[in-house]
């Protein structure tokens, strides 16, 4: 059984986006017979390299999947956020040698948009299982 990992940006949470894609990632897993052994909710986007970096020093997880929506505003922040969060993690799954996947969805998505990615959360947990399997 794969165990993973699970860490999830609370941003937007007064849209239940990013709450609907970890319910996705839970359902996800439990029909790959994979087990989510710690979830961390963080602030936001930019926080999850953090929170990613401490399940995946633990040797009781295989794998971490990591949840989000930027939604654009009326800056370019949301871009600069994007590229910080998929920089850094994936700074952590080369320094941890531990399969981290990106469900962060955007940047440049309306709050439609982003509702309608939220199987995303599945897609990440997915990609987690066939990562730690694979390697």
């Amino acid at each position: 059984m794969v165990s993973l990992g699970l860490v999830v940006a609370q941003f937007n949470k007064e849209e239940p986006i990013t709450h609907e894609m970890e319910e996705r990632a839970r359902t996800a897993a439990t029909e790959r017979g994979a087990e989510i052994v710690e979830t961390l909710a963080v602030p936001g986007s930019y926080d999850t390299p953090l929170a990613a970096d401490r399940l995946a020093r633990r040797k009781d997880i295989d794998a971490v999947a990591v949840l989000g929506a930027i939604i654009t505003g009326d800056t370019d922040h949301d871009r600069v956020i994007a590229d910080a969060a998929a920089r850094g993690l994936t700074d952590v799954s080369i320094d941890r040698d531990t399969p981290v996947t990106l469900g962060i969805t955007g940047p440049g998505m309306s709050a439609s948009e982003a509702k309608a990615r939220i199987d995303y959360g599945a897609t990440a947990v997915e990609s987690a299982i066939d990562l730690a399997k694979a390697l």
